[in-house]
């Protein structure tokens, strides 16, 4: 068993029986009381981020993750299958696992999965990714306020909302946590 004082950024470890990875953690000590540890951590099931405070020496569960590259191959009714590109083990997770982030994987892009005693726990894409505009209708003549965007398809079937300047064939930068547009790509 480990206790607070080896809580550090990065780590994995059980809370209320789900894992959560931490993303901050700040020691306190606040005049003539005990000491405490405030931490910020993410739930790796539902994404959802909170905070906690142990106090100073408490028991914790540090889990160990393994964390693995895999190539997203292809995905049926409800199942996205990846490969490993080391050993060529396929593996299929889930819809639910998934979530939103599979609205911008294309076949061939590289993700990382978190396993738990060989259990994937956690799924993520890279922050961003560059998709093809496949629909994109046209921008309407005098509509040009600042900050005006029409919806465009990408390569993904995924709706976007992008600037009117972007037309059909034109390559974007979608920010994947956000589904927001970020730039245009140069070809």
């Amino acid at each position: 068993m480990a206790t607070t004082s080896d809580l550090k950024v990065g780590i994995a470890i059980r809370f209320n029986n789900e894992l959560h990875s931490v993303i901050s953690v700040e020691h306190r000590t606040p005049g003539n009381l005990r000491a405490f540890y405030q931490v910020k951590m993410k739930n790796l099931k539902n994404g959802k981020t909170i905070e906690n405070r142990f106090r100073s020496g408490e028991e914790i569960i540090i889990e160990r993750l393994e964390q693995k590259n895999y190539q997203f191959l292809y995905k049926d009714q409800s199942n996205f299958y990846f490969m490993e590109n080391e050993t060529f083990d396929q593996i299929h997770l889930p819809d639910e696992v998934i979530g939103d982030q599979g609205k911008y994987m294309k076949e061939g892009q590289i993700v990382q999965i978190l396993f738990n005693m060989g259990k994937p726990v956690f799924f993520e894409l890279p922050p961003h990714v560059i998709l093809k505009v496949t629909s994109a209708p046209p921008g309407i003549k005098g509509n040009t306020a600042t900050g005006a965007t029409k919806p465009v398809t990408v390569e993904t079937g995924t709706i976007v909302n992008a600037p009117l300047f972007i037309n059909e064939g034109d390559v974007i930068k979608v920010d994947t946590r956000t589904g927001e547009y970020i730039e245009r790509m140069k070809t």
